[in-house]
């Protein structure tokens, strides 16, 4: 091989490297932007929350199955019952937090679920660190703290405002979420597309019963069936994709632009200004998260 070959094979390397690169974070920004959107679907809707959180699922545990059965075939429901006891766990957790996700954005603002959500990362490390003995950082510690005192404001300003119920949900859901990014590295063999496949009929089976379908009309049919696509599963593969292609830290810093997005789509939709507490606590979390993340670049394993 000739010297010119071999640059040119690197080069050619290279140009692979940089275009894979930034297809991960494309996607994961894309992803980012359907999460974003949550808010504007849960505003859209004109059904009741026991209805939402049903349909939402449903549509999105079927947009799930497709891809699920197409890639698993004759093997999808053998796989499916072999999840175990720690896939019922992950299911359960992931229950809780699609209940979680739409009643908390039914009854508070869409910049205090986001704010609070976008905490769980911090709550994991702390699960990590509690449940599996894994080490914090001190870094993590100092922004998982500061984090906390974003909520305490954010909550603070609903007491007597009629939101603290969305907030507690909101705060339920992150609870909910963090052990699902927990469970998965205790079990690594833990198989995460069927179980979040048992996990939306599952949410579906259980809301049903309480669900009014037949009052809903073409415009509410049409926004859960997007909700569900949309929020739920192409969102999911998109981040699955994207995360893949660039640094945790990286995807994280992308992911905190929803704490931006999500809370300006439904402002210019919807009018919904958030509350001036929801706007100081959420500065703060967005500060520290920014500030974790570019540690993280800078230093991935100092403290």
């Amino acid at each position: 091989m000739s010297p010119s070959s071999g640059s040119e094979s690197a080069t050619a390397t290279a140009a692979d490297l940089q275009k894979t690169y930034l297809a991960g974070i494309g996607t994961v920004l894309l992803a980012t932007l359907a999460w974003s959107f949550s808010g504007v679907f849960t505003r859209l809707l004109t059904t009741d929350i026991w209805t939402a959180i049903a349909w939402r699922s449903f549509f999105g545990g079927l947009f799930l199955l497709i891809p699920y059965i197409a890639m698993n075939g004759r093997r999808s429901l053998s796989v499916l019952l072999k999840i175990g006891r720690p896939g019922i766990l992950f299911v359960l957790c992931q229950v809780i937090c699609q209940a979680c996700t739409v009643g908390g954005l039914y009854f508070t603002s869409v910049a205090n679920v986001t704010v609070i959500y976008a905490t769980s990362p911090f709550l994991a490390a702390g699960l990590a660190w509690w449940l599996l003995r894994e080490k914090m950082r001190g870094r993590t510690i100092a922004a998982g703290l500061v984090s906390m005192a974003g909520i305490f404001i954010i909550v603070a300003g609903s007491v007597g405002g009629g939101h603290l119920l969305g907030d507690l949900l909101a705060i339920g859901m992150t609870v909910s979420f963090a052990f699902i990014i927990v469970i998965p590295r205790a079990r690594r063999e833990l198989p995460l597309l069927p179980t979040t496949v048992v996990s939306a009929f599952a949410t579906a089976l259980i809301f049903a019963p309480f669900s009014s379908p037949a009052a809903l009309d073409l415009h509410n049919w049409s926004v859960l069936a997007g909700f569900g696509l949309t929020n739920f599963s192409v969102a999911l593969f998109l981040f699955v994709f994207g995360a893949r292609r660039v640094s945790a830290a990286e995807a994280a810093l992308i992911g905190t632009l929803e704490i931006v997005f999500a809370p300006l789509w439904v402002w210019m939709m919807f009018a919904e200004r958030p509350a001036n507490t929801t706007l100081i606590g959420g500065a703060l979390v967005l500060a520290v998260i920014v500030w974790h993340t570019y540690r993280d670049l800078r230093d991935p394993r100092g403290a």
